[in-house]
């Protein structure tokens, strides 16, 4: 049988993840393993498909193979992906499966992106497997591994792939009304950029450029739109780590620079978009990635950001997932998703709207799961790696995210006089529900300090 490897790792061969494979073949003789390193050769294949055409053609199992980046694949293989749609090849019946390397940082996001194109391009799919970084290391990772890939070749023996999602006929985008929104009488102070790249010629992006327009006009702030089209990228993130060190990226394009002096720098932020591949688009994605100059520092936290989306946003749950995460984990209130399919107007007034109140309160939306649980990922991270990554780690000193529960000594020693009192049935039954009571005593507290004029003053 033969595999085909899509190694999206700009680090090629000397990717975490490509050992994870290589460690998998050596177990499967009865299996050919041939590599595209798509990571590392994407300016190249852009010029000449035809080799990787051939190698997909006649592979039976597609195995995408990458680290995850910013909540998906690196913008490398994003591109791949897109030649793949683009070649015209006949996919169906070939199956296809991925391997990621991470700290579980979003890999379910990554991975449901290449679950929907897969099936968009007719592959029959089969679920993939997100390795720790520091599995392969491990006897218990090295046996998930083999195990995995023994599973994927018996569901290929037996016929079993993941059913495609149920395909309903697309909802069409509402156009803007055809009366111009007045524009606001005076700007108030503050500055924000729309990043984009709707390349506004283009006239597959006219809705979103004409949504940005209005937008513009309905927003009470001097605004400025970054066409991302415009700007050189020498590359994509090659995960080399330059930054860790030096606060510089290994690329010469003056991306790091413009990134802090020119968009960071604002008020606030707006990404504008149209979905192409079930995600913001190759470029968007480029943006993304090249972003980690500013490592894993949350530089933008504190400031509101927003969302101009052309396209079915409705069938888009792992889209929508990720840019909800993407600003929760970035401390910033996402102050709303304007989009075209219902009342676009009314979407991007309402956004206008709420960016304005966030900038003029300072409001910060409280995080739930998607910002705690992904930072306390990056917490323990780099706290390991605080020796490589300094810039990173007096940024997690000065901000606080150091909480680890094992500091907080008085709360661990009351919660085992509690276990040990609660261990005795005659003190429970004595209790009774003055064990729920004394849980509540201290926001009784918080609650009888309340001014009762507090309202009013408020």
């Amino acid at each position: 049988m033969k595999v085909l490897v899509l190694n999206g790792s700009p680090a090629g061969e000397n990717s975490i993840t490509l050992f994870t494979v290589r460690y998998i073949e050596a177990f499967f003789p009865e299996c050919t393993f041939d590599v595209l390193h798509v990571g590392q050769y994407i300016k190249k294949m852009e010029r000449d498909f035809s080799d990787c055409a051939a190698a997909l053609e006649s592979a039976d199992l597609i195995l995408f193979s990458y680290p995850v980046y910013t909540f998906l694949v690196p913008a490398q293989l994003h591109r791949f992906v897109e030649l793949m749609k683009e070649s015209g090849i006949d996919f169906s019946g070939k199956y296809a499966t991925q391997i990621s390397t991470s700290k579980h940082f979003y890999d379910m996001t990554a991975h449901r992106f290449l679950e929907e194109n897969c099936h968009d391009l007719g592959l029959r799919y089969l679920e993939g497997l997100s390795a720790d970084m520091d599995d392969l290391l491990h006897e218990p990772g090295q046996k998930q591994a083999v195990d995995f890939f023994s599973y994927v070749l018996w569901q290929m023996a037996h016929g079993i792939a993941m059913p495609a999602p149920k395909q309903s006929a697309p909802l069409p985008c509402v156009p803007l009304k055809e009366a111009d929104a007045q524009p606001v009488d005076e700007k108030k102070s503050g500055k924000v950029v729309i990043v984009t790249d709707s390349g506004k010629d283009a006239a597959q992006n006219a809705p979103l450029a004409a949504m940005i327009d209005r937008f513009t006009k309905l927003l009470p702030y001097e605004s400025e739109v970054v066409d991302l089209q415009q700007f050189p990228f020498k590359g994509g993130c090659i995960g080399c780590f330059s930054c860790a060190a030096t606060g510089k990226c290994f690329y010469k394009d003056g991306f790091d620079d413009y990134l802090r002096s020119h968009i960071q720098s604002a008020d606030a932020i707006v990404y504008a978009y149209t979905i192409k591949d079930h995600s913001m688009g190759c470029r968007m994605k480029l943006y993304d990635d090249r972003q980690f100059c500013n490592g894993h520092r949350t530089v933008t936290m504190g400031k509101p950001v927003g969302y101009i989306v052309h396209g079915d946003l409705s069938k888009e749950a792992n889209l929508r997932t990720l840019m909800e995460a993407r600003a929760e984990v970035g401390g910033n209130h996402l102050a709303a998703i304007a989009n075209d399919l219902q009342d676009p107007d009314g979407q991007l007034r309402a956004l206008a709207l709420q960016l304005t109140y966030a900038l003029e309160h300072r409001y910060e939306q409280p995080q739930n799961f998607y910002g705690v649980g992904g930072l306390k990922i990056f917490r323990d991270l780099i706290y390991q790696m605080q020796g490589l990554m300094k810039a990173d780690h007096k940024f997690y000193k000065e901000h606080g995210f150091y909480d680890f529960p094992q500091k907080k000594k008085g709360r661990i020693v009351g919660m085992y006089a509690v276990g040990a009192l609660m261990g005795s049935e005659a003190l429970r039954k004595k209790a009774g529900n003055k064990m729920t009571e004394g849980m509540t005593m201290p926001y009784r507290k918080v609650l009888s300090r309340v001014d009762p004029g507090a309202k009013a003053k408020k």
